[in-house]
């Protein structure tokens, strides 16, 4: 009888049918995008090049594809900026910014600092904390950090430029008052919520062992303004909050991807590439299209909008 069962079972798998206690697998279902975000950062906005042109076609190329994004990240560093130059010239950068996103995009933006966004003149003594309010009040934010939900996922954009004493430089830094922040935001975040960190400076990246040489002496020596100077801390507080899925930022004008302790760690390169001008790098001018699931996973692609 065990025989002429197992017989009679061979030949419905033969003839193409399945056997009964296989029919009833459900297929799973593949998980429905909830948000399509384009990441722009280190656009570098500046005037008689062809940064205002080279904004406007990246910003024309996000807006024409075949699955429109719902919204822009944009990972700061917006304008040339920073040090040196007179308020004069910083004004006329940003009002440059301004005129290319109100004629040539229709789509939500949010933003967070980027070092070069904040002026900062030893000559007119013009320190950080001058130049940090000034950049947010060019885009319009209340507070230099900042976080909000939207279709399913958690949002948290992070202020990465922390001044040093002398008021005119910086490092990759959270402050104490603004770890603090984050700490309770996270904790009041329903842990099965997905959470996307957004800064402009790498928490945690490969590419700043790579870029130049940093190797000196069988030592490496990687810049406190290039990665945060924190990492550890950062990743340690992300180990406890399982639902953090995904760090973006720019700051290196490089694509890299670093995946630690169940954190993917993404830098999407610069709308600029290598400052609009000068030698080809190995990143080329371009943005990253992020796809975000409902079941908390992503995609993280980055796209060349120059040919």
């Amino acid at each position: 009888m065990l025989r002429r069962n197992l017989l009679k079972n061979i030949g419905l798998l033969a003839a193409g049918l399945s056997l009964p206690n296989l029919t009833n697998a459900a297929s799973p279902e593949k998980p429905s995008r909830v948000l399509r975000i384009a990441h722009v950062t280190d656009i570098h906005v500046q005037p008689h090049l062809w940064a205002a042109k080279g904004m406007e076609k990246c910003l024309h190329h996000i807006q024409d594809l075949d699955i429109r994004p719902d919204v822009i990240f944009n990972g700061g560093d917006s304008v040339m900026g920073a040090g040196g130059i007179s308020k004069h010239k910083a004004s006329r950068e940003w009002n440059l910014f301004h005129e290319v996103l109100r004629n040539e995009n229709s789509l939500p933006l949010f933003s967070c600092i980027g070092n070069h966004d904040i002026w900062a003149n030893k000559e007119h003594n013009a320190l950080f904390g001058d130049g940090k309010k000034w950049a947010m009040d060019e885009f319009k934010l209340p507070e230099r950090y900042y976080s909000f939900d939207k279709n399913g996922w958690h949002f948290i954009f992070l202020d990465s430029i922390h001044p040093q004493e002398d008021g005119f430089r910086y490092y990759a830094r959270l402050d104490d008052k603004q770890f603090h922040w984050l700490e309770n935001d996270l904790r009041n975040v329903d842990p099965d919520t997905p959470v996307m960190i957004v800064s402009h400076i790498p928490i945690l990246a490969a590419c700043v062992f790579l870029d130049g040489d940093t190797l000196k002496d069988n030592e490496w020596h990687v810049p406190g303004s290039w990665m945060h100077t924190d990492a550890a801390k950062l990743v340690k507080l992300f180990t406890r909050h399982k639902n953090v899925r995904l760090s973006i930022s720019g700051h290196t004008h490089l694509l890299d991807r670093v995946e630690y302790n169940g954190v993917s760690y993404c830098c999407n390169g610069a709308v600029c590439g290598n400052y609009w001008f000068g030698k080809t790098q190995e990143t080329r001018a371009g943005y990253a299209i992020i796809d975000l699931f409902d079941d908390g996973s992503f995609k993280n692609e980055y796209v060349s909008y120059r040919k």
